[in-house]
């Protein structure tokens, strides 16, 4: 009984502290891009980092060697359409939106008008059926909830429409939360039909490595940017803290539900995302009011977005209870 009563607030706390991995991935990987100054260069290393953690992860058992190796012959064989292998261009999206804008536009800016597009894209992807097994079709939550989203963002930015370079900036995570609202079915697809969702992130990882890698090289043959590795080691953790939070989430999610368990790492993401730069001011990001009160219509936009499905949730629930 006791179990019943507090594991739920327990794991709804777990999943808030785990969603503060998220903006502290961007805040290493802005300053890395800061650094670096160049988005491409620190997107590289982020997945890299990345990889290598998942290389050894998936080459300890007989079984996710074996699962990777099928690889070839399921693209081949068509096993699954073939976009869902290419999830991983949408986090190289956002990983390279990181070390391009995170450090100019501050974590909670950024995180903001990512969290935003997320919503709007994860609404979008419903109710055409992208990457989902059912429609699910536009009702007044779900309306009002993307509105809260284009609220949110048009709030963190507000203080500087006044800078162009910064408005474009911002454009940055905020197409790249359009495009990765679908990231995480294409990686659910490979994981299906590989077994594993191990060998679906490890999949995930080299695809943006691979094409981010590529574009990099180019730019290098043709002089047009030259990279210096840094010697700070914490510019490094980019990627392995992006894998710690997807380990967290896929544990916690068991307790949870996908409901609950995205509103709460929402929640995790923006308080991280304003504690972050209010605790370290030496990254020299300033939290304006109007940034407080868009990561408030973010968070609320979440929550009124889910409402729908936790109402059908719940009735479900007490229907077979019944």
């Amino acid at each position: 009984m006791n179990k019943s009563k507090y594991s739920v607030p327990l794991l709804m706390l777990a999943t808030i502290l785990a969603g503060t991995l998220s903006p502290m991935q961007s805040a290493v990987n802005g300053e890395l891009g800061h650094w670096l100054n160049d988005g491409n260069a620190c997107a590289v290393i982020s997945f890299a980092s990345g990889l290598v953690v998942m290389f050894f992860i998936i080459m300890a058992k007989k079984e996710t060697r074996q699962q990777f190796a099928s690889i070839p012959s399921l693209i081949k064989n068509r096993k699954i359409p073939l976009r869902n292998w290419f999830a991983g261009m949408c986090g190289a999206m956002v990983v390279f939106s990181e070390g391009a804008s995170a450090s100019a536009l501050g974590v909670a800016t950024f995180q903001t008008a990512l969290i935003s597009a997320l919503i709007l894209s994860g609404l979008l992807c419903d109710r055409f059926g992208i990457g989902v097994d059912e429609k699910k079709y536009f009702t007044s939550y779900r309306v009002i909830g993307a509105i809260f989203a284009v609220v949110a963002t048009i709030f963190v930015v507000s203080p500087q429409w006044h800078s162009t370079s910064f408005i474009l900036l911002a454009i940055l995570p905020f197409m790249a939360g359009l495009l990765a609202g679908w990231q995480p079915a294409g990686n659910a697809k490979v994981a299906e039909a590989t077994g594993s969702m191990l060998v679906s992130i490890t999949w995930n990882f080299i695809v943006g490595f691979t094409i981010l890698g590529i574009a990099l090289l180019i730019r290098i043959s043709l002089g047009h940017v030259s990279v210096q590795l840094p010697d700070t080691w914490w510019m490094y953790l980019g990627g392995p803290l992006g894998l710690m939070s997807i380990g967290l989430m896929a544990i916690l999610v068991r307790g949870l539900g996908l409901l609950m368990l995205g509103v709460a790492s929402t929640a995790g993401q923006l308080l991280g995302s304003v504690l972050i730069d209010v605790l370290i001011p030496s990254l020299g990001n300033t939290v304006y009011f109007v940034t407080l009160v868009g990561t408030v219509f973010a968070l609320l936009g979440a929550i009124v977005t889910t409402i729908p499905d936790f109402k059908t949730a719940r009735l479900a629930e007490s229907e077979a209870q019944s």
